[in-house]
């Protein structure tokens, strides 16, 4: 089966940062007072529109208010104000990396098992379910997605460089990150040109939400970034790729990313589950020229988000109805035969219709194995509250190495410095 996609650039990213600087005033949330009508944040490019629109064609009764706020960051952002304000809506989407902020204050939102969560928890991964458990297990929010990682290649730019373009030739060109570096080296030996847009999302990112323990202990929780050799050895994959003169120097999302996807600027690129609707939406004329192999090590979790109920809701049940109806087992399948949207649901992942989707943009690539497989093999760990701020602080240090030509042997230093600074450390 292929897949019909309508995400859109922006997508459900970790790398979104940024500060609301006003609303609709449709989204000022505490102000409904009919029932059957709900106020709903979401961020951008994620297709929350065709949900709500489906939703509502089968509820004609309920009346959804939905407000695209801005990137994830920004979202959460907002909604971080309105808590404060005492002005929320009734129902928010938030990102997987902005969550352990808000599970922190579990009592700033609906403890979901007042209608029913604890009795369907048991339907989405544990390690995915576990996030939005506070340690009084609250559950303040439902999985929508997550993001298995794999790479998105160029089959006619390995050709020119005479590489290989089967995909699962390509994906043994680089069963490690070294491997990875070094097919990168060869490839731009060969043509003079960029391998991977960046260092910092293609290798870091990725490499880093490979590990088995990030930037905080699994069991104390106390965070142990700067002393974490699996941390340190994903920065280090960074800073090699980002000297290994084979980027592109192209940030994610950016204008400059979106020529260099149209235009062939780089070969590869970071491609979680969800990214693959930023590149055919922002390079629809390259249709057919792209694949998708596996990322190097196998498996890997990039991205995820999350339903949530703010405490002061004017019109909780009907939220919850909604979470309900669209993040079933089944909803959740059917969202990715729509669009990608992963599923968080296991009983779906050996369902025929999942394992035999295909992307025909992507070379009729199997994405439904391959975002599985990739799952299947995650060895999760704790996301702790500052965990957003860390991971940018280390990426803008990559950065720095990969666009600005600083100094790689002092940029762990600075990155520990940065961090610091940020949290208050």
């Amino acid at each position: 089966m292929n897949v019909r996609r309508i995400i859109t650039v922006g997508a459900i990213t970790a790398l979104s940062a940024g500060i609301l600087t006003g609303c609709s005033n449709s989204s000022q949330g505490g102000s409904n007072a009919d029932a059957n009508s709900f106020e709903f944040w979401s961020f951008t490019g994620i297709g929350q529109g065709e949900q709500v629109e489906a939703y509502t064609a089968e509820n004609p009764d309920i009346t959804i208010d939905l407000t695209e706020v801005g990137q994830s960051g920004e979202t959460a952002q907002a909604l971080t104000t309105a808590l404060a304000g005492g002005q929320v809506p009734d129902l928010v989407l938030i990102q997987g990396d902005e969550l352990p902020r808000f599970v922190a204050n579990p009592g700033n939102f609906h403890d979901l098992r007042e209608f029913g969560a604890d009795e369907i928890a048991d339907d989405y991964l544990d390690w995915v379910i576990e996030q939005p458990t506070a340690e009084g297990g609250e559950i303040i929010g439902i999985p929508t997605d997550v993001g298995g990682m794999a790479m998105a290649y160029r089959t006619d730019l390995f050709e020119a460089a005479g590489f290989p373009t089967d995909r699962d030739e390509v994906s043994a060109l680089w069963p490690t990150w070294d491997d990875f570096i070094a097919t990168a080296e060869k490839y731009t030996a060969a043509t003079g040109e960029p391998f991977m847009d960046n260092a910092s999302t293609t290798v870091f990112y990725q490499a880093v939400n490979q590990v088995s323990e990030k930037y905080y202990d699994n069991d104390t929780r106390e965070l142990n970034f700067d002393t974490n050799p699996q941390v340190k050895e994903a920065f280090e994959l960074g800073i090699e790729a980002a000297t290994s003169g084979t980027t592109a120097r192209t940030p994610i999302f950016t204008e400059a990313w979106t020529a260099g996807l149209q235009n062939g600027a780089f070969a590869v690129t970071s491609a979680p589950s969800w990214m693959l609707g930023s590149i055919e939406s922002n390079a629809p004329d390259t249709a057919g020229l792209w694949d998708i192999a596996t990322v190097p090590v196998g498996a890997g979790n990039w991205g995820g988000s999350f339903l949530a109920i703010p405490a002061g809701a004017d019109n909780p049940e009907a939220a919850w109805e909604y979470i309900k109806a669209t993040q079933s087992p089944e909803s959740q399948l059917g969202h990715f035969l729509e669009s990608g949207s992963l599923p968080t649901t296991p009983e779906v992942y050996d369902d025929p219709e999942l394992l035999g989707t295909t992307d025909p943009f992507f070379s009729d690539a199997p994405i439904g194995s391959i975002y599985t497989e990739s799952l299947l093999g995650v060895d999760p760990f704790y996301i702790g509250p500052d965990s957003g701020v860390i991971g940018a602080e280390l990426q803008a240090a990559i950065d720095n190495v990969d666009y600005a030509d600083g100094d790689p042997a002092a940029a762990w230093d600075a990155a520990v410095t940065n961090v610091g600074n940020a949290i208050g450390g």
